[in-house]
């Protein structure tokens, strides 16, 4: 973070804070409304624009996937850098680090539950899914 820009559009900041890999994958984003100005507890906010300018303290909510991130602004940067410097960034909220833990629990939970399998399944795999699927759908017969 060793260059300091004291004006920087969210596109540009966006890229350079590591939450997309490209310029215009972040562009994309914000075009397609995943990237909101943040609301007290909602992710509803107003949509921005890529050529926004941001401040210290203004605070957005990223999705990314099933992910949501509400995060505050605390440096600006329109160079990327380490992912240490690009964490120095931004601040996320406590609330959002909760239900992000919180939804990478489950999702570990349920990959754990799906058998892997390489190419064609043995008897015993064969056994395993008959027993995933029975438990899940199990004597639904309308």
């Amino acid at each position: 973070m060793s260059h300091e820009a004291s004006a920087v559009r969210i596109d540009k900041w966006l890229w350079a804070a590591r939450f997309f890999k490209t310029r215009s994958l972040a562009t994309e984003a914000i075009d397609a409304g995943h990237v909101r100005r943040a609301t007290v507890g909602s992710v509803s906010g107003d949509r921005v624009k890529p050529a926004l300018i941001l401040k210290l303290g203004d605070a957005f909510t990223v999705q990314r996937g099933d992910m949501v991130q509400t995060i505050t602004v605390t440096a600006l940067s329109d160079r990327r850098g380490s992912a240490t410097d690009a964490a120095k960034l931004y601040r996320e909220t406590e609330e959002s680090v909760k239900v992000r833990l919180d939804q990478q629990a489950v999702r570990q939970a349920s990959n754990q539950l799906m058998p892997v399998m390489r190419g064609r399944p043995t008897k015993q795999d064969r056994r395993k899914l008959a027993e995933l699927f029975a438990s899940n759908y199990g004597d639904q017969r309308t």
